[in-house]
């Protein structure tokens, strides 16, 4: 999925002399505090980290109330969307006119009707609603399902998305990775193994049929010439 990367970041925890003798619980404490929140510097939303603290020193700052930084390196894992991004979602609620998604757990996005491309048909089924593809029938988009989409807008502040699926590649990741697959060299020699081996099924079934109405054929025959020759003698 696009809007995934790996951030190399040099920071400085800044902290109260208190927490000296818990160095490693503060620094955690801070770096977990940027969690799954926008943050402008590293433009985007922090996901995880991994953290090297290269030195135990420790740099005291002047003021009122002394404080001292620690540096650190950090692994960052950022969550970063911009318009024209593919990404992948959760379907959690579905209407006629609006397809709303949750994206790796937080993050949410709205599709509206009008960025449903004419393909899908929005239909009432066991009691639910769906939008199935009328050029194929199996590409079904359901509360549950999972659907790749085009970002449109990002809403930074509050983490939420408008989307697309205007675009062919677009729609339930089931089933467009299926059609990917079928469609690849090795996708295709699957399938053809699977027919001909469906093929080969259907005519030993048939022989096997055969064999049995020939063996039944031959025994009505015998029986049919045994009971002949009773009658004749």
């Amino acid at each position: 999925m696009e809007g995934l990367r790996v951030s190399d970041a040099n920071l400085i925890v800044y902290m109260h002399p208190s927490k000296a003798n818990r160095i490693s619980q503060a620094i955690l404490r801070e770096l977990s505090s940027l969690l799954f929140k926008f943050n402008e510097i590293f433009d985007g939303v922090v996901l995880a980290y991994d953290v090297d603290i290269p030195s135990k020193d420790a740099k005291i700052l002047p003021g009122i109330h002394a404080y001292f930084g620690v540096r650190l390196k950090a692994k960052l894992l950022l969550f970063s969307p911009k318009p024209n991004m593919l990404l992948e979602g959760k379907v959690v609620k579905l209407a006629q006119e609006s397809i709303h998604i949750i994206v790796l757990g937080f993050s949410s996005a709205v599709i509206t009707d009008e960025e449903i491309r004419g393909e899908f048909k929005y239909k009432i089924k066991h009691g639910e609603g769906v939008f199935i593809s009328r050029s194929h029938k199996r590409h079904v988009i359901k509360v549950g399902t999972m659907i790749r989409f085009l970002v449109k807008s990002l809403d930074e502040e509050i983490l939420h998305m408008t989307g697309s699926l205007n675009l062919p590649h677009t729609g339930s990741i089931l089933w467009l990775d299926k059609k990917l697959e079928d469609a690849s060299p090795s996708g295709r020699s699957t399938k053809k193994r699977r027919e001909n081996q469906e093929s080969r099924e259907m005519q030993e079934l048939d022989t096997v049929d055969g064999g049995v109405v020939s063996l039944d054929n031959s025994h009505q025959i015998k029986k049919s010439k045994k009971c002949k020759i009773s009658e004749e003698s």
